[in-house]
């Protein structure tokens, strides 16, 4: 096998035991001479690895203390980030954040969308609120969350700002696991409809004021009932 991938199966094993809890933040992970006896590789691949994380600032070294492990918020990998929101632990915190970056970008988006959704988007969005109401009245989940996704991507793309849908498309599976999560409740399903239907009338409007607060109300109740009725049921 090649070193250059040896380097990188060792940097994602022991990023796996970081996420899983087994190194928490400000844990110091084992040493070169361990690593290597674990992964049967030389302590310069080891090496190699561990640099690799320090880049994405997933390490940090002390001199004359060791590798510690930094905290998530410090870390500058997105790949590396999206892997501890799908696979950490940590569940609780990594949802509230998730709605909190999500309410800072789509209610920007949604009031840009207000000014140049096409008459064909208003229909579509219409219809997806539809296809939700006929997913939650026979209880599909996978629809119910196939047709909100497609919903809020369909506002994301009628901003027809480049970068708002280039930084969501990596957040796409985290947010599908989360939206089945809580879209398994049905008061939140009922919820969800009820928004939905209002970010489409503010959209047909074209009024950005409304269509901006009418997401921003949406964002508000989702992070009320991912408190409420999804973690507080835990």
């Amino acid at each position: 096998m090649a070193r250059q991938s040896l380097v990188g199966q060792v940097a994602d094993e022991l990023l796996d035991r970081i996420i899983t809890g087994e190194f928490p933040p400000g844990a110091t992970v084992p040493g070169e001479h361990e690593l290597s006896a674990r992964h049967e590789v030389s302590r310069m691949t080891v090496r190699e690895a561990m640099k690799t994380l320090q880049a994405q600032r997933i390490l940090s070294v002390e001199r004359g203390r060791g590798t510690f492990v930094n905290p998530l918020n410090r870390w500058a990998s997105l790949e590396a980030v999206l892997r501890a929101a799908s696979e950490g632990k940590n569940e609780a915190e990594t949802s509230v954040q998730l709605i909190e970056l999500r309410r800072m970008l789509e209610t920007g988006a949604c009031e840009l969308a207000a000014g140049r959704i096409r008459d064909e988007d208003i229909r579509t969005l219409h219809s997806y609120v539809d296809s939700m109401r006929a997913a939650h009245e026979v209880n599909d989940v996978a629809a119910f969350v196939e047709a909100d996704l497609a919903f809020h991507d369909l506002i994301l793309h009628a901003s027809e700002n480049v970068f708002v849908s280039v930084l969501f498309e990596p957040l796409h599976q985290v947010l599908q696991k989360r939206r089945t999560q809580t879209s398994a409740v049905r008061e939140i399903q009922e919820h969800a409809i009820g928004h939905h239907q209002k970010i489409a009338e503010a959209l047909e409007s074209r009024d950005p004021v409304r269509s901006r607060q009418a997401m921003d109300d949406h964002m508000q109740q989702t992070l009320d009932d991912l408190k409420n009725l999804v973690l507080e049921a835990k």
